[in-house]
């Protein structure tokens, strides 16, 4: 019963919820808080899906600065969970193809979003050149899914190398953001799927010693160590939450 419960009430308040912030967006179109906006609502949701999300170590932000974040990318249910970490002047980079969504893809442009063309290498090159003129006329922040797909449980997958030739451009400190899993987690017909973490770790000026690819790859390495952590530190939550339940 609740797993049919939760297969009414998700598709309808997200319906519900694209269309109160699209509205909101068309207020403030491009606004330098739109992305927060819209990752705040949408993580609303995870109560619905029985998921308790813990942010840590957001201090490291500092409101004056922006940054190349990079974060780990695993399903569609990074909607709910690695949106909360979404903080003023963030923006993403995303898909063109995104804007055919119905609902989402409105909102996703009105947020300020910017869309890149995959399938087309100049393009893409183009895009990631505006990006960072972006970045340095409005000191807004880039966050970048650096694996370009979800993992859907493979592991982390090889990094590609747009973040950091961003952050090669730009000078910009490189923050990573790092989601705990997600995959396999959630049962629709569980009331409580556990806890979820998203933490940022202390930015990283841009190493100009490295080639993009071995930047790719030392980011790669680190990002795969923290997730590991993170991953028991969940476990260790979890848990203390039944020994003193």
């Amino acid at each position: 019963m609740l797993a049919l419960a939760r297969f009414i009430i998700i598709p309808f308040y997200f319906i519900l919820l694209n269309i109160a912030l699209i509205t909101y967006s068309a207020f403030r179109p491009f606004h330098r808080d739109g992305v927060k906006v819209a990752g705040q609502w949408y993580s609303s949701m995870a109560r619905l899906v029985g998921l308790k999300i813990v942010i840590q170590n957001s201090e490291v932000i500092a409101p004056e600065q922006s940054y190349i974040c990079i974060a780990n990318h695993q399903s569609t249910y990074d909607l709910i969970t690695t949106a909360s970490c979404a903080f003023s002047g963030l923006t993403t980079i995303g898909k063109k193809s995104l804007k055919w969504i119905p609902f989402f893809g409105q909102l996703y442009w009105l947020t300020g979003n910017i869309m890149i063309d995959r399938k087309n290498s100049g393009s893409a090159q183009a895009t990631l050149k505006r990006t960072a003129h972006i970045i340095q006329k409005t000191n807004k922040s880039v966050l970048f899914f650096p694996e370009g797909t979800r993992s859907n449980g493979r592991g982390l997958l090889p990094f590609k190398t747009g973040a950091f030739r961003i952050a090669q451009a730009t000078k910009k400190p490189i923050m990573m953001v790092c989601a705990s899993d997600n995959i396999n987690k959630i049962k629709w017909n569980r009331w409580n799927n556990g806890i979820v973490i998203i933490r940022y770790y202390e930015p990283e000026p841009f190493d100009e010693s490295n080639d993009i690819k071995a930047l790719a790859l030392s980011y790669h390495a680190k990002m795969a160590e923290r997730l590991a952590t993170l991953n028991a530190d969940v476990a260790s939550l979890e848990q203390s939450n039944k020994d003193n339940a």
